[in-house]
């Protein structure tokens, strides 16, 4: 399988450990210089900011989408050069899981447990096929994969859907996954 249009999942805010930002401008560097093309929420702050920017930097082609009400509050990332405006989150993610062709989840909050929970449920319901690739940054997902498994374990989800997602431990395994390794994606650590 090929894939060039990767979505990312990730965070929107900036108050968090210079692990997390680090990580998301090493994918977003990386995947630009794969020549792979980055699909995220479009915001200008965050890690979604971190990502868009070191993918443009490193002339990576990135396309965000954002509802309206987000745009209205100003987060919009003006640089990128596609910035799809929709009317809903609802729509968003709709819009970025079916354009993709590999999903990736870094850290972050309630939204991004939304989209990561959704990406697996419209993969295990055959809406899109899409692995989900889950970057668990200083264990940071370790929760949530628990719970997963949980839900296996206690029958709440079958089995044979366990492959659905993946989750590594860092850039570099993901990138593998995805078939887009780069000497050297993170030349400034490379415990990211």
């Amino acid at each position: 399988m090929i894939y060039n249009d990767i979505c990312v999942f990730c965070a929107s805010t900036e108050k968090v450990k210079p692990e997390f930002l680090e990580a998301a401008e090493c994918l977003g560097r990386a995947i630009a210089k794969a020549g792979k093309r980055i699909i995220y929420g479009g915001g200008k702050v965050g890690l979604m900011g971190h990502l868009a920017d070191k993918a443009l930097e490193a002339n990576g082609i990135v396309r965000g989408i954002i509802p309206k009400f987000l745009m209205g509050l100003e987060l919009g990332h003006s640089d990128i050069a596609e910035l799809i405006e929709v009317e809903d989150m609802h729509a968003r993610e709709a819009m970025m899981m079916k354009e993709a062709d590999a999903i990736i989840v870094l850290p972050g909050g309630i939204g991004t447990f939304s989209e990561l929970l959704q990406a697996i449920t419209w993969n295990r319901l055959n809406q899109i096929s899409a692995p989900i690739i889950i970057i668990n940054t200083n264990n940071y997902f370790d929760p949530i994969i628990k719970m997963l498994d949980s839900a296996i374990e206690e029958n709440f989800l079958r089995a044979e859907f366990r492959p659905i997602w993946q989750a590594v431990n860092s850039v570099d395994e993901a990138l593998g996954l995805i078939g887009a390794e780069i000497d050297d994606p993170c030349p400034q650590s490379q415990s990211i």
